[in-house]
């Protein structure tokens, strides 16, 4: 009996580092599709960072690769809007940081609702026809476009000296990581665009 045990046993552990090896190798090439797409971003380095751990969803997809990024956005996006909302206390603030977190605040309104339409809207792209498929697209690159632009004009809301402080280096820092992901996340929804041509 022993003697039926021992290769039947050997048998199960090398099957085991077969599949191993097997999901290793699968997640390491989807590891450099994702460095080779996140290099023609903006912030490449940033874009695999937030990607990799998307790596066994992605599977060298485009199409994944472009809503793992646009959803990294938008998680980004209201994390930034539960930030603004949380700092929003008038009391000890300048009346100028008053009005631009209010600005900032309608801004990042505006960015979490676009980004969530982005997102709806490429998974139906994904499921269209060719014509459907550029005008979903369409719809997306401009959504996303206005979302950058968005999350800009709050930045700009903390222009000048009279405004610097904790506040304004605060407010920057999470738009900033904001508009950096939503960047990468546009160049490769560009990319999966280009690939249904």
């Amino acid at each position: 009996m022993a003697k039926v045990a021992l290769p039947f046993l050997l048998l199960s552990i090398l099957g085991l580092v077969g599949v191993a090896l097997g999901a290793t190798s699968s997640s390491s090439s989807s590891t450099n599709f994702i460095k080779n797409k996140c290099s023609a971003t903006q912030y490449p380095a940033l874009c695999v960072k937030s990607l990799s751990a998307y790596a066994n969803k992605i599977n060298q997809s485009p199409q994944q690769l472009a809503q793992a990024a646009l959803a990294v956005s938008l998680a980004s996006a209201k994390s930034t809007k539960a930030f603004v909302t949380k700092l929003y206390r008038p009391k000890g603030l300048k009346p100028r940081e008053i009005q631009a977190l209010n600005d900032c605040k309608e801004e990042i309104d505006d960015t979490v609702s676009r980004l969530s339409k982005s997102a709806d809207e490429l998974k139906r792209a994904g499921q269209a026809r060719s014509k459907e498929f550029k005008w979903r697209i369409s719809n997306v690159e401009t959504w996303v476009s206005a979302a950058i632009t968005d999350d800009n004009t709050c930045t700009d809301g903390f222009a000048g000296r009279a405004l610097d402080g904790k506040v304004k280096a605060s407010i920057r820092a999470q738009f900033v990581n904001v508009v950096q992901c939503t960047s990468n996340a546009l160049a490769l929804i560009n990319q999966y665009a280009s690939t249904k041509h």
